[in-house]
């Protein structure tokens, strides 16, 4: 196993989740020559990710959030974080919508950093995720803050599971399979959903909430 520049038994040892090879590699060339810091595992799926934490030797794992086909980051990072001496979750992605935030920072993630982040801010989210403390993009910081100053207009969470697959093309049987709700459930969220977007069709919503980055597509 490659040691970098914190070989010492105090360095932050780093757990680098990510289905590129290309991405890991740019991660370990940055993080390996950081004092301090000690790259002592990969994962290519978010489940690897999640067996290799469980079995101990890492203080911070560095997530994605889209794995292919296979588990997404948020639920493998309430995997990791539910454990009483797992490691901190540090999220980097290239997502910034609110249903991804929302999704990651629930799930226990202690910070949530997006990919063309400067290595200088990288490495000090590390440290900050590291010693236990929040370590959030300027961006990320400022979108939960205005969800803060407008709690009523602001989507639930459920509400933007519910819209995200809306925008991926499903009907409200399926949704109502995929999130084991009722299909009252979810049509009673689309009403919400419409009400807060000031829109009156499911095409109308997601065209709103895709322009506020309040979900993906």
């Amino acid at each position: 196993m490659t040691r970098g520049a914190g070989e010492g038994e105090d360095a932050i040892r780093l757990l680098l989740a990510d289905d590129h090879p290309v991405v890991r590699a740019g991660l370990r060339a940055v993080l390996d020559t950081e004092p301090g810091f000690r790259v002592a595992g990969e994962a290519a799926t978010a489940e690897e990710a999640v067996t290799l934490a469980a079995a101990g030797g890492f203080d911070v794992v560095l997530m994605d959030l889209q794995f292919g086909a296979g588990m997404h980051g948020a639920e493998a990072t309430a995997k990791i974080t539910a454990e009483p001496d797992g490691p901190r979750v540090l999220i980097l992605t290239t997502y910034d919508s609110d249903a991804d935030i929302l999704a990651a920072v629930e799930a226990g993630a202690s910070g949530y950093l997006l990919k063309d982040a400067p290595p200088q801010e990288l490495a000090a989210a590390v440290r900050t995720a590291a010693a236990g403390r929040s370590a959030l993009a300027p961006s990320v910081a400022h979108r939960l803050m205005d969800r803060m100053r407008t709690p009523a207009e602001a989507l639930t969470r459920r509400e933007l599971e519910v819209l995200q697959l809306v925008g991926e093309g499903l009907s409200n049987l399926r949704i109502s399979k995929r999130l084991f709700l009722s299909q009252a459930t979810v049509k009673s969220h689309l009403v919400h959903i419409y009400a807060k977007l000031g829109v009156d069709s499911r095409t109308s919503a997601v065209a709103a909430a895709t322009a506020r980055r309040l979900i993906r597509r």
